[in-house]
Parts: structure tokens; C-alpha cells; sequence
């Protein structure tokens, strides 16, 4: 095998490595490092994802009928926060509505709501008081467009088109709609960590169509500043993602990259172009599978390896990791995702300190790894034995070196004239991540 030298200045591959939150009260958003995402809604009925109301289409006439039979009568909040605790996750993003405008909670803007159900209960203040009760944070993914309303500019929007809306009713109509919606879930559920947005690019121009997308091409005025300045207005803690693919607007708290390593850009798309900011905490969002929702025939389930694989490298980025389960339609959590959930957990439990709180690395996430680092102390995970040896280059002396996880003695040295530090791996190495603690001195 070849020996690999990385002669990488501490920090240069990103100028975000160490961005610290501009308010002290979201640190726990960067130590956080792993959170659940939860996509739910009457779409969990039909077992083929969110999407699908558009993907068919469905009329909003015959998709409204699921309002008689979305019963998730065995839907458990302490079941989905345990689960959440038990893999090792600090806060949970979970859908108030998605893009078919059904609410997952008791709101007064709408009869489309779990209220008007079989079910008949406030999801969200169930799950609120757990959270609050268990100490994980509580988010609201919220979606900005919406497949029902015909208040909402559906003629402009690119999704959508086949729900069978005819009248186009007032845009300020839908702005004050979704103030008030914000203000019922900021005011009537305690503390909420966070408001996630989605469906912006549902106004800008088909991703192929232009060579380089802006806020400013947007059909419609979605009035951003007003609508953040309401959040920050009722909870001044509450922190603000939009998933638009775009560069970050003024009142936003972190960014968020959907299906993709921040920086990387091989999600296609819109965030295929996605500049990574100088400024923000930065959150990447993946499933489980390949679905959001609830999708029957999706058994491609990422392993336990890939899914700590795809941590690892987030950290690496300084990033944290928002990973997506989609509960059945009963409420209940599949026992596929349980499973790889708590074999997580297991993981975190032994090695999350070389996750929670760390800072990205030394080196950008290589094919064979990922680095972090907590004060004096960096964590070398090697996730896929590509080589000997492994160069990396050192600003500080290192004090000691050892392997974390693996039973031998480890073989490094350092030249203290350039800095490089190499390790000699010949011991066998772990099947999930074999890592390296190494101590520099101040």
C-alpha cells in the first residue's frame, strides 16, 4: 500500500471549521451533533413517501378524504424520545405540516388539522411534553409552500399543479396565515429550539433552467424578514434554518444541507451549488433509506457502518447530523429503523465523546476518514484502511498518540521540523471506525 501525505495547514480546507454561535443560548446546537428528523402527515396513510399528493397527483378534494382515516392510534411520544435518547440524539426536528398544508397540531387557522381526525389529538403537545420532560430539544420543520390553499401561489409555484385549485386568492392572505400558524406553535408549546423551513425553491426557476440561482429571483415576496423577526420576536432562542440551497438571508441561525455533506455537493439540484457560510452552525439532514415518509417498498435501508460513516464525516465538517425516520401510519416506528437507531446508540455510547462538542478537524473528510478535535485533544477516524501509513500535518507537538479503540500498541512519530505526524497502521482495524487520540501540547 502507498503511504498518503496531507500537508494541510490546522483549519485551512474551511473557513466555517470553527464557527461559534452568534448567540451564546444555540451552543447546545453545536455540541448537539446528532438529531432525529420525523416526517408525518396523512401522506404516512398512503405508505409511498410525502411527495405523494404531487407524484400522482391527488386533488386536494380526494386527498382531503384522508382526514377520515389517518388514525396513528398507537403513536407513543415517550416511544419516539426514548428512541431518540437511546441513539444518542440531542433534539428532535419534527413535522408541523408538510407541503400537503396538513397540521400536527390544534391549530385555529384551519380545519386541516389532527384535531379534525379519528385520532383527534394534539401530536405536537404530546411531543412537546416529552421533550421538555426528557431534556431533548424540540424543533418544527414548517413547510413555506403549501399543496392545499388556494391562497398560496400555486400558479407561479413549480409543485403542485395537479390538485385541481382553480381560484387564486390573496398572497398577503398566506403570509398571515403563516404568521399566525408560527405564532400558535411559538407561544402554546414551550421552549422550541428551532423552526426549520422548506419549499422557498419552490418559487425560483427549475434548477436547469439558470446557471446561477438568487433569493431575488423568487416569484413571490415571502417577506423573510418579517416573518423572522416574529420568531425571534416570541422566542429570542428559537434558531432559524431555511432549507432553500441557497446563500443564508439575515435572521438566520444555521444552515441547513439536505442529502449532502456540507461543501460536498453531489445531492443534485439545488444544492448542488450550495456555498457553505463563514458564519453559520451548519446541520446536514439524511434517512434512513431513501424516503422521508413512510414508504412501504423502500427496504434499501443504509447499514449501521454507512450511517455512522455519514456522522462521522458531518462532525468532521463541524456539522451535525439530522437523521430522518418516518413513523408508519399507526404512529409506530418500523422495527428496521429501530433497530439501526439504537446499534447508533451503542456506538455513541463508547465513542460519542469523539463526537459531541468536537470541532471539524484538522483535514477536510477524506475516502478514508474524518478528524475532530476537542481543545487539546484530536480524534483520527479512520473509516475505510486505504493505506500504511497516514501522514497529517501537525502546527503543535503532539504530547501522546493511541488508538482509542484497538487492542495494540500505535506506531507514530512526529518531525518537528515540518510538523508531519505518521502512523503506521498495521493493526487490525475495526469493522465500524478505528480511531486515533491524539494529545498536543498548549
Amino acid at each position: 500500500m502507498k503511504q498518503i501525505s496531507l500537508f494541510i495547514l490546522l483549519y485551512c480546507f474551511c473557513s466555517t471549521a470553527n464557527v461559534q454561535a452568534q448567540n451564546p443560548a444555540h451552543q447546545w446546537f453545536e455540541e448537539a451533533r446528532f438529531g432525529m428528523f420525523i416526517h408525518f402527515g396523512p401522506y404516512s396513510v398512503l405508505c409511498d413517501g410525502e411527495w405523494i399528493m404531487h407524484n400522482k397527483p391527488i386533488t386536494v378534494y380526494d386527498y382531503h378524504k384522508l382526514q377520515h382515516i389517518f388514525n396513528p392510534q398507537w403513536f407513543d411520544a415517550k416511544k419516539w424520545v426514548s428512541l431518540a435518547k437511546a441513539a444518542g440524539m440531542k433534539y428532535i426536528t419534527f413535522t408541523s405540516r408538510h407541503h400537503d398544508g396538513f397540521s400536527n397540531w390544534d391549530t385555529k387557522q384551519s380545519d386541516w388539522n389532527i384535531i379534525h381526525t379519528p385520532y383527534g389529538k394534539d401530536l405536537i403537545r404530546q411531543l412537546a411534553d416529552e421533550c421538555h420532560s426528557e431534556g431533548i430539544k424540540l424543533a418544527f420543520y414548517y413547510s413555506l409552500l403549501d399543496w392545499s390553499r388556494e391562497d398560496y401561489s400555486f400558479t407561479t409555484g413549480r409543485t403542485g399543479k395537479g390538485t385541481g385549485r382553480t381560484e387564486q386568492k390573496e398572497w398577503d392572505a398566506y403570509i398571515r396565515f403563516m404568521k399566525a400558524q408560527l405564532t400558535e406553535l411559538l407561544t402554546n408549546y414551550g421552549p422550541i429550539a428551532g423552526i426549520w423551513f422548506d419549499g422557498e425553491w419552490d418559487q425560483l426557476p427549475a434548477e436547469n433552467a439558470v446557471t446561477h440561482l438568487s433569493h431575488d429571483m423568487s416569484q413571490v415576496n415571502w417577506r423573510f424578514d418579517e416573518i423572522y423577526s416574529l420568531i425571534h420576536s416570541l422566542q429570542p432562542d428559537c434558531m432559524i434554518a431555511n432549507n432553500h440551497h441557497l446563500p443564508a438571508l439575515p435572521g438566520e441561525d444555521y444552515q441547513a444541507f439536505e442529502k449532502d455533506l456540507p461543501g460536498e455537493n453531489t445531492g443534485g439540484g439545488f444544492s448542488a451549488h450550495q456555498s457553505v457560510s463563514d458564519r453559520l452552525p451548519l446541520e446536514t439532514c439524511e434517512t434512513l433509506n431513501n424516503s422521508w415518509g413512510y414508504n412501504l417498498r423502500d427496504d434499501n435501508f443504509k447499514t449501521t457502518k454507512q450511517l455512522i460513516d455519514i456522522l462521522v464525516r458531518a462532525a468532521g465538517y463541524g456539522a451535525n447530523l439530522l437523521l430522518n425516520v418516518g413513523p408508519k401510519p399507526t404512529g409506530e416506528i418500523d422495527d428496521t429503523s429501530a433497530t439501526r437507531l439504537k446499534e447508533i446508540g451503542q456506538w455513541m455510547a463508547v465513542h460519542g465523546e469523539t463526537i459531541y462538542a468536537t470541532k471539524a478537524g484538522i483535514v477536510r473528510p477524506q475516502s478514508w476518514g474524518a478528524t475532530t478535535q476537542k481543545g487539546n485533544t484530536h480524534y483520527i477516524h479512520i473509516l475505510k484502511n486505504e493505506n500504511a501509513r497516514l501522514t497529517l500535518h501537525f502546527p503543535a507537538t503532539v504530547k501522546s498518540a493511541k488508538w482509542r479503540n484497538i487492542d495494540a500498541p500505535l506506531k507514530w512519530k512526529q518531525n518537528r521540523k515540518t510538523g508531519e505526524l505518521t502512523f503506521t497502521l498495521d493493526a487490525p482495524l475495526d469493522d465500524l471506525d478505528s480511531i486515533i487520540e491524539v494529545t498536543v501540547k498548549k
